[in-house]
């Protein structure tokens, strides 16, 4: 039980980190913490598919934070295509 609140802290943690990072690179206007950890989980998952799709794995945690930042760009690359 407490090695998977531990994760899901963790977790949140490289999300947050990730998604400032993303919104840095990208530019976009400053977002609150939630949308931050948000887009990072989310570009988590993004990250993995598309390097997946590729032939790439990444472990540890700058693996990890890498991969998450990877998405979240690709998250916000996305919604400004949507949005325009």
């Amino acid at each position: 039980m407490l090695f998977s609140i531990i994760n899901v802290i963790f977790s949140l943690i490289v999300g947050a980190l990730a998604g400032y990072v993303a919104g840095r690179l990208m530019g976009t206007y400053p977002a609150s913490t939630l949308h931050n950890i948000v887009l990072g989980m989310l570009g988590g998952f993004v990250g993995s598919f598309l390097l997946g799709l590729i032939g790439l794995r990444a472990t540890g945690f700058v693996g990890d934070f890498v991969v998450s930042v990877v998405g979240a760009c690709a998250c916000i690359w996305i919604a400004r295509k949507l949005a325009r």
